[in-house]
């Protein structure tokens, strides 16, 4: 019985059609981007102090610039960082008072300024900012800043709980069903959003939209991976994500042009929709088809690729051989991950290389932006660094193969945190330049991991077993803060030790992963096991 990776290579393995398929899935890749890294627009906290009654007409009545309003009224202002009095805690005086001097307000009010009193701010913030975000409209700062952290942890906890469920899913009914749902749940979810009353209902909105975009975002992933021949797949892949970076850039113009969170969700959330016309532009996976025992809708399907890529199906692959069609189809279980000795391995090894590849990934971004200069500017760097890391991948993944330049991302990811940890401040160029190769090598991880996660398990499983061992991608992206902030608390520099650790060690472990260089994709238990002869 001829194999899909067979019939592809008579009727096309990257033609026409696949570079159809590919161009659609490729701009459901790019609306990914603002869910998960839009916080950093959507959450943007600028420069705030309290709102006190009085003082803009005191500020006006004696001519103030604002600095100066701010040097007088606004306690610990003028530091070299802003404090805690400063963005937390007003002065309790009356600045209506009639008799209040220009030139030293506080004076005039009390003999010793140490003896002030400060409360916090019951009027509310003022802030130094354009335009507006969450923490802006909700107020999300000093006591309540902890719900900006719960407003992401909410989506990471949306990408776990739903790499789960929809993987199992879209294993089970298939991938254009569930590719098709979780696009209009994202999309239905995203808009409400936009017009979320309150902070509560914003966060139950942001929480469905991770239950259901990172499951959508992965299983288009494995659907392009299905449509093309083994010889492609790399370069698929890559484009895919490559998708995701250029999403990123656009997503920093639209954050400029928009400095408004409830039009800038919009925008981003609107083109979702046009997805929905999916159902009539990308049939089923063919290989999910077959491995159901669904051998005269996969044999449509394969017609309907050579049809579009203007090729005809030989006459001896016009038939699939259907001898076992009316067996028992075989149905994902987690189970199946663990089961075997050396799937079981290979689940292992992805979980912890996905956790390692987003806590590095978001950690190195967090750890840079403990001392952001401009926002935009620096958001845009730090999506132009991925672009060389995916033109290395093209250019070796299938020239050297996917173990290898695996573990030398690891290990240039980890070394490159090693260095900046320990160069001093005073060489900032060494310092900057390690950092931007930490961030390429571990972008490198990201793209080979997403490539070699479906290679690793056969049809019936490959769905579930990406998403279940990229939950640990979520699972890090949930503690990377507590990593970053609360052990920069300690040492500037140690949270960098600890992902150099932890990227170092996944180094040596995906060597011991099998290598899918040239090798079709498994279509059985025994398939995958079978991986490493």
């Amino acid at each position: 019985m001829p194999t899909l990776d067979d019939i592809l290579e008579q009727i096309g393995e990257f033609d026409f059609f696949q570079k159809q398929a590919l161009f659609f899935l490729c701009l459901l890749s790019v609306t990914f981007t603002p869910i998960y890294v839009g916080i950093f627009f959507l959450g943007f906290t600028p420069e705030h102090h309290c709102r006190s009654p009085g003082m803009a007409e005191l500020s006006q009545r004696c001519g103030w610039s604002l600095e100066e309003q701010l040097n007088h009224t606004v306690p610990e202002w003028g530091g070299h960082e802003a404090s805690f009095s400063s963005r937390c805690r007003r002065y309790e005086v009356d600045w209506n008072t009639t008799d209040i001097s220009c030139t030293d307000p506080l004076g005039s009010l009390v003999a010793n300024r140490s003896t002030i009193p400060l409360g916090p701010c019951r009027d509310g913030w003022v802030y130094d900012s354009p335009g507006t975000s969450l923490v802006t409209e909700f107020n999300l700062v000093c006591e309540d800043s902890w719900k900006l952290d719960l407003f992401q942890s909410c989506v990471n906890a949306g990408f776990f709980i739903g790499s789960m469920s929809i993987g199992y899913v879209a294993d089970r009914f298939g991938r254009k069903l569930c590719l098709l749902v979780t696009v209009f749940l994202n999309s239905a979810s995203g808009v409400l959003m936009a017009f979320a009353p309150s902070y509560t209902w914003t966060v139950i909105f942001r929480l469905i939209q991770g239950l259901v975009s990172k499951g959508g975002w992965l299983t288009g992933y494995v659907l392009i991976a299905e449509f093309v021949g083994s010889n492609y797949r790399r370069a698929a892949c890559i484009i895919y994500q490559a998708a995701f970076s250029l999403g990123l850039i656009i997503l920093t113009a639209l954050a400029y042009a928009l400095p408004h969170w409830r039009w800038l969700q919009l925008t981003v959330t609107l083109p979702n929709f046009f997805f929905l016309l999916y159902y009539w532009c990308l049939p089923e996976s063919p290989r999910w088809l077959i491995a159901q025992k669904q051998n005269e809708k996969a044999m449509e399907v394969i017609k309907h690729i050579a049809k579009g890529n203007k090729k005809k199906l030989p006459l001896s692959f016009q038939n699939l051989n259907s001898e076992d069609e009316d067996g028992e189809k075989p149905k994902p279980s987690f189970l199946d991950l663990v089961r075997t000795p050396q799937i079981r391995k290979h689940t292992f090894i992805l979980m912890y290389s996905w956790f390692t590849s987003s806590v590095l990934y978001q950690g190195l971004i967090m750890h840079m932006g403990i001392a952001a200069g401009n926002m935009y500017l620096d958001f845009l760097y730090s999506a132009l660094v991925e672009f060389p890391a995916a033109i290395i991948l093209m250019l070796t993944l299938d020239r050297i193969g996917r173990r290898y330049p695996w573990a030398a991302a690891n290990v240039m990811a980890g070394g490159a945190c090693l260095v900046t940890a320990l160069v001093p401040d005073t060489l900032y160029w060494l310092k900057m330049t390690a950092a931007c190769l930490g961030r390429m090598g571990i972008t490198m991880c990201y793209e080979i991991i997403c490539l070699v996660n479906p290679e690793l398990y056969p049809t019936f499983l490959r769905n579930l077993g990406v998403l279940v061992c990229s939950s640990m991608c979520d699972l890090g992206g949930i503690i990377t803060p507590f990593l970053v902030y609360r052990l920069a608390e300690l040492w500037h520099e140690l949270p960098l030790v600890i992902f150099a650790v932890i990227g170092l060690i996944d180094g040596g472990l995906v060597l011991l992963l099998p290598e899918m260089k040239g090798k079709t994709l498994p279509e059985t238990i025994e398939d995958a096991e079978n991986l490493h002869r």
